[in-house]
């Protein structure tokens, strides 16, 4: 069997395709969503080598995988064509976030402050990871207001942005590092 080339050309003049064959602009909302989507997916790629705990590894590895699948419903057109099973966001896989939230969230302090991104390399990361969940999450929504998008994908979206926030926090806890808070006044003097 002879080897595919990794480029087609196809996309050479700004279009590419749907699921379903559809030709659409690179740079339409849809595009966008599903761009920023696999944006994500990287940045959690990366958060996933910086942690070091197997059970939040194993979580994230999950986490991406479910992304193929939101970005998946994203490239599919539903007016002109039907969404593959494979590109349904489940119940369960909302509730799987919610219970890994809370799974992490009971051993960390109580918040009292808003914390600022950083602490740890993979605090910070988690923290990147999170604001460009938030962005897809607002390309999304820009699809969903002209295009039928299953509400799952928003919820299941929306709660990723919150499981990276506590995977940011127990990163820094685990490291025994202190998060950094909010101070609306900023900092007189020292650094």
């Amino acid at each position: 069997m002879k080897k595919s080339p990794l480029y087609t050309r196809t996309g050479d003049a700004g279009q590419t395709s749907l699921v379903g064959g559809q030709r659409v602009s690179k740079c339409c909302d849809r595009l966008e969503a599903y761009g920023t989507v696999d944006e994500l997916n990287s940045h959690i790629g990366l958060l996933r080598s910086l942690i070091t705990d197997a059970d939040d590894r194993t979580l994230l590895l999950a986490v991406q995988n479910v992304l193929f699948v939101v970005g998946s419903h994203l490239a599919t057109d539903t007016s002109t064509t039907e969404l593959r099973e494979a590109s349904v966001v489940s119940d369960e896989m909302v509730q799987a976030l919610e219970q890994a939230i809370d799974r992490i969230d009971s051993h960390l302090p109580q918040l009292r402050a808003f914390v600022l991104p950083g602490g740890t390399r993979a605090a910070a990361q988690a923290h990147v990871a999170r604001t460009v969940c938030r962005r897809a999450e607002r390309c999304i929504l820009r699809v969903a207001a002209d295009c039928p998008i299953d509400p799952r994908v928003t919820a299941y979206v929306n709660r990723l942005s919150d499981l990276l926030f506590a995977l940011a926090r127990k990163q820094n806890v685990d490291a025994r590092e202190e998060e950094t808070v909010w101070m609306p006044q900023g900092v007189k003097g020292g650094e």
